[in-house]
């Protein structure tokens, strides 16, 4: 195992007393270290709830036979960046966010990554740390947001964020009050979740499945629903699995170094 570098061999005493610190047993250092790499913020609509998502993460490690590290990237919500200079720094976000996990899993020796991710910048930012790193990794989404309903004379509409973008339009147009507008806004985006439309975010995410990264229902599955936290045991048992067969030379993976970055697909 490539932990083995962080907790094996009489030098490794100091490292081991550390590990120790954070609550590792003699027996975890025998199990694989799973890097559990979490974006969750209380600024973006789409990270709020990944904390959840992540205990889900780690008790799936933890049952799966690894053991599991959290630690956190940065994340921007384009929505609240866009339209003055914040937006001048959600592309680069992708790259801090890149850097920031491959110092993280080259440090600390991990094994395998589960990344937790939904949101525009931080999809690739994460993609691009899997493949720079060449260990096996697997993605699990926030999940999209639900849409909005809003009441009209005409009985309920279902609106998103899309339909706050055109009803700024129409306002400018004179077709729209801003009293309509204010009540549109109010229920738009009625939670958690990466915005309801075929954005950056749910393209991303649903993309990470065509690459074999991530499990089906990655990117449709919605984000206040409790498949979204059924579907990371699955997952992080397959992480776990193919981390602990690749230490033992399992002939299931040959050529695996090649392939890896779509393992998902193996």
């Amino acid at each position: 195992m490539k932990s083995y570098a962080v907790k094996q061999g009489i030098e490794r005493a100091p490292h081991r007393s550390l590990l120790r610190a954070l609550g590792c047993t003699t027996a975890d250092m025998e199990k694989p270290f799973i890097g559990i790499v979490n974006s969750f913020t209380e600024v973006v609509p789409g990270h709020m709830h990944l904390a959840e998502l992540a205990g889900a993460v780690k008790d799936g490690v933890r049952q799966g036979g690894g053991v599991p590290f959290e630690f956190n990237t940065i994340a921007v919500c384009d929505g609240i960046a866009m339209n003055h200079p914040g937006m001048k720094y959600s592309l680069p976000s992708r790259e801090l966010i890149a850097d920031s996990v491959e110092i993280m899993a080259e440090a600390h020796a991990f094994d395998a990554l589960v990344f937790i991710t939904n949101c525009d910048k931080i999809i690739p930012g994460m993609l691009m740390a899997a493949v720079r790193l060449d260990v096996p990794a697997i993605f699990i989404s926030g999940g999209p947001m639900l849409a909005g309903r809003l009441e009209t004379a005409r009985g309920t509409e279902k609106v998103d964020l899309n339909s706050v973008f055109e009803a700024v339009g129409k306002v400018a147009r004179g077709t729209m009050t801003e009293a309509e507008l204010t009540r549109l806004e109010e229920v738009a985006c009625p939670g958690c979740g990466s915005c309801a439309g075929m954005f950056t975010a749910n393209t991303m995410n649903c993309l990470t499945e065509a690459l074999g990264m991530a499990l089906p229902g990655n990117g449709t599955i919605p984000a206040v629903m409790s498949a979204r936290i059924r579907l990371a045991n699955p997952a992080i048992f397959f992480s776990v699995a193919v981390s602990d067969r690749l230490e033992q030379g399992d002939p299931l993976f040959p050529g695996f170094r090649e392939k890896r970055f779509t393992f998902g697909r193996l």
